[in-house]
């Protein structure tokens, strides 16, 4: 990181939000961990790839907010400072509606998200991704991984090739986790 990135990333006050998602803490997650975590993992993959912009970071830590605390006050994000407005976007741009189906969504950032809104949902699955090494659900981790391959990969593509890469290598690990308990004819993906 050079000494410029270093002092972007110093002066980006995460605090704030990290405060909002506390609001998280002792959700457990289908796919393994604590909803609180996750968010802080989010954020640690993308400093770990470079993104260091403080709108991305802030969105990271409350990513799933507006999904999972259905009356949470959107009025205290938007507010919490002068980049909340932005986030605030992002956040929308990244949660799935109600009404909206999981290949809808996903569709939907493929097409039409902004670049900010496909590297957060890549570095958001792969966090989900890691987690699924606590999942005992294989069906689950057999879905999760097609679901990761058929939507994500395109993502991960065109945003990121480095975090494309680890996407790949995560899915390949858990096909062969499964493929080490479930008898081959059973692999979806084969």
């Amino acid at each position: 990181m050079t000494t410029e990135e270093m002092l972007r990333l110093k002066g980006t006050f995460l605090a704030p939000y990290m405060q909002l998602a506390t609001a998280l803490i002792g959700k457990t997650r289908e796919g393994g961990g604590n909803m609180f975590r996750h968010q802080l993992d989010t954020m640690a993959t993308l400093i770990d790839y470079g993104y260091i912009d403080s709108v991305l970071l802030k969105a990271s830590v409350v990513h799933d907010l507006i999904e999972e605390v259905p009356d949470f006050n959107r009025n205290l994000l938007i507010s919490i400072d002068f980049e909340g407005p932005p986030v605030y976007e992002l956040v929308m741009e990244v949660t799935r509606y109600p009404d909206e189906t999981k290949e809808a969504f996903l569709t939907r950032i493929l097409e039409i998200g902004s670049r900010e809104a496909k590297i957060l949902k890549v570095a958001d699955r792969i966090s989900n991704m890691i987690a699924l090494g606590y999942v005992i659900n294989y069906q689950f981790i057999s879905r999760y991984t097609d679901e990761t391959a058929r939507y994500i990969f395109p993502i991960a593509e065109e945003v990121d090739k480095t975090m494309f890469s680890e996407l790949k290598s995560l899915v390949e690990s858990r096909r062969k986790y499964l493929s080490a308990i479930i008898p081959e004819k059973a692999h979806p993906w084969a």
